[in-house]
């Protein structure tokens, strides 16, 4: 089928209605949508056509006691991500953290300074913000950065067919940060390394934590175009 300017007005307006859920709603989604939402991201391209992903998916009891057990291991265990986290936040990009920072803590009248409340939110994260399923996505060791970065391709097809079946997601860095247990808890094997976590289900639309949107920087300052 020729693409047509329809497909890319969907596919926009996906983009641009996407969001990031931060609570959600208790009830579980159906396994045959979560299958449909898996079997788009697993058309993802890859290098080589590797597709180095591995996703582990929660449901039911399974979340429940993921979660439980989680909340208990970061209270007595440091973070020990298997890809290294950012060693700073610097310039534009420190500017644009706080910004979303601002955004949430506003969003639950979290004023600057109450650190027990902030701290509580930064839990939150470990709760998976209440939702019912959650998906762990690892890339083969030997694939290096390049795994990693096919499965972030693949993140952002998940995220936007959850935003076309009417879902909820969270894209989780906060979860990787715990890889050891991620290990133990779901026998991942060494040569699997941990990349993210997305916590999905039905969102809760009329919490004020869903009420805020981020903004996007101007092409201008993205884009350097070379004409010679």
């Amino acid at each position: 089928m020729a693409p047509t300017d329809s497909d890319f007005a969907t596919l926009r307006r996906l983009a641009e209605d996407r969001w990031t859920c931060r609570q959600f709603r208790p009830e579980p989604v159906e396994r045959a949508t979560i299958e449909r939402l898996l079997g788009l991201a697993q058309r993802t391209p890859s290098w080589c056509n590797t597709q180095p992903w591995q996703v582990v998916v929660t449901e039911g009891e399974g979340t429940e006691r993921f979660r439980k057990e989680l909340l208990t291991y970061i209270q007595s265990h440091g973070t020990a991500p298997d890809f290294e986290f950012p060693a700073e936040y610097a310039g534009v990009y420190k500017e644009r953290r706080r910004t979303c920072g601002f955004q949430l803590y506003d969003s639950l009248g979290i004023v600057k300074g109450d650190h027990e409340k902030t701290m509580r939110q930064m839990v939150r994260n470990f709760e998976f913000f209440d939702a019912p399923h959650v998906a762990i996505v690892t890339s083969e060791a030997d694939l290096g950065v390049y795994g990693a970065i096919d499965c972030g391709l693949w993140l952002e097809n998940f995220l936007l067919g959850a935003q076309a079946l009417g879902l909820g997601a969270a894209p989780q860095a906060a979860l990787a940060s715990y890889a050891p247990f991620l290990h133990e808890y779901f026998g991942l094997p060494e040569h699997r390394k941990v990349v993210f976590g997305v916590s999905f289900g039905h969102p809760d639309l009329d919490h004020s934590v869903n009420s805020f949107r981020t903004a996007r920087a101007p092409l201008d300052d993205q884009v350097t175009w070379h004409t010679a």
